[in-house]
Parts: structure tokens; C-alpha cells; sequence
């Protein structure tokens, strides 16, 4: 595995910068009649561009000892790849069988343009749903390395009291400091590579493959999505 810093020189030169839509309808014209599939190309690109800008900015702070920081970006790469990879196993389940491509549609929709605050009309997923129930299937573990995450960032125990103070048994006194960099410098390099292999993966090659075969489906099945669209 190559070290973060190349990972990320390299990401940053493959960045995508545009996506029209005459190249998908030239591609394969009844497949991109139908909005799901460019919003899953959308949906991979804006995955990369945010998990880049994440990662860079916390191997910045990493690298100057500011581990909390760079705790909380590493946090929200991880949210970030549990779309993409969400997004891939969607439209898996369509060529299974087992959802229907008129849900892909709308779930791509939320994806895309979910909120919180009601910046749009359509409500955002859980993204910590996404990762206990769905992620988890695919990558056992990924739910604990973001619990764990979720604990620096959050005013909890190990966020709070553990990261700040230290307890003089002795004396009986509360010693402040910032403990942050001992507690998990040694590992946080291993943790964003960890995320960036796994977004590599989903990127280049579930992605790639799912969406050729998601394509042919769509237009082996036209007619009876127009027969049964809303």
C-alpha cells in the first residue's frame, strides 16, 4: 500500500472536472433517458472530490500534531466513502433483483440532495444507519473504527475528560493537558489508509463494473420501467 501522501498527490491529478450528459446519451441512449444512472456518476465524482479535500486536510493537521482535528476530518472521509459504497451495493441489489429501479432512483435522489436543515425538500439518510447496516455487511469492522472516531469528536468521556485531564491519584487532583497526539498519532496514518484503499476499491473497480452492467440492464428492462415509473 502506498503511503497516504502519495495517495493523495496522485488523487489530487485525477480529480474528474466535468460530466455532460451528451456523452452518456451517446454512450448508450436508453439507458440515460433515465436520470438514476447520471446521478450515480454524479454521486462517484463528488465522493472523490470531498474524500480528497477530507483526507488532505487531515493529514495536514496530522502532520502538525493536531490530532483532534485531524480525527474529526478522518470521521467525515469515512462518512464520505460509506455513500460510495452504499451507492454500489443499491445498485447491486437492482441487478439482484431484490430492489426495484424506480427505488434506486429515489434513493440516489436523497443521496444527492438530502438535507438536514431543509436547504432542499428532500431529507438526508442516516449516514450512521448507512454504516451499522449496510457498510458493515461488506466491511466488518468499519462501524467500530467510526465509533471510535465519533468518541474524539464528540463531548463524551475519551472527547473530553480522557483527552484533557489525567487524574493524580496521589494527590488527589485533576492535571490538565492536551493528550490527543499520544492517544492516536501512532495510528491515524494507518486508519486514513485504510479509508483511502477502501474508496480506491469501491471507486475504480465495484463502481466501474456495476455501472456497465447497470446501463445494459436498464436497457434490457426500458419497457417495463416506463410501464411501472411513477
Amino acid at each position: 500500500m502506498p503511503a497516504i501522501s502519495e495517495t493523495l498527490a496522485k488523487w489530487e491529478q485525477s480529480l474528474c472536472p466535468r460530466v455532460e450528459v451528451s456523452g452518456l446519451v451517446a454512450r448508450n441512449h436508453v439507458a440515460h433517458k433515465w436520470k438514476a444512472p447520471f446521478r450515480s456518476l454524479v454521486l462517484r465524482e463528488t465522493t472523490f472530490w470531498r474524500i480528497n479535500d477530507l483526507l488532505t486536510q487531515s493529514y495536514e493537521l496530522h502532520i502538525n500534531h493536531r490530532a483532534l482535528g485531524a480525527r474529526i476530518l478522518l470521521r467525515s472521509a469515512f462518512e464520505t466513502l460509506a455513500v460510495l459504497i452504499h451507492l454500489n451495493q443499491l445498485t447491486a441489489q437492482v441487478l439482484e433483483g431484490t430492489l426495484s429501479f424506480h427505488t434506486l432512483s429515489r434513493k440516489t435522489t436523497l443521496l444527492l440532495l438530502g438535507s438536514r436543515d431543509k436547504t432542499t425538500r428532500h431529507e438526508a439518510i442516516s449516514i450512521v444507519t448507512v454504516l451499522s447496516k449496510h457498510c458493515e455487511r461488506t466491511y466488518p469492522g468499519i462501524s467500530d473504527l467510526y465509533a471510535s472516531l465519533c468518541e474524539s469528536a464528540h463531548p463524551n468521556f475519551e472527547g473530553m475528560c480522557f483527552g484533557y485531564s489525567r487524574v493524580d491519584h496521589e494527590a488527589h487532583a485533576s492535571e490538565f493537558s492536551n493528550n490527543m497526539c499520544e492517544m492516536y498519532e501512532e495510528r491515524h496514518l494507518s486508519a486514513m489508509e485504510l479509508c483511502a484503499a477502501v474508496f480506491e476499491h469501491e471507486y475504480n473497480t465495484v463502481w466501474p463494473n456495476l455501472f456497465t452492467r447497470l446501463e445494459a440492464w436498464v436497457e434490457e428492462n426500458d419497457g417495463s420501467l416506463e410501464a411501472t415509473k411513477e
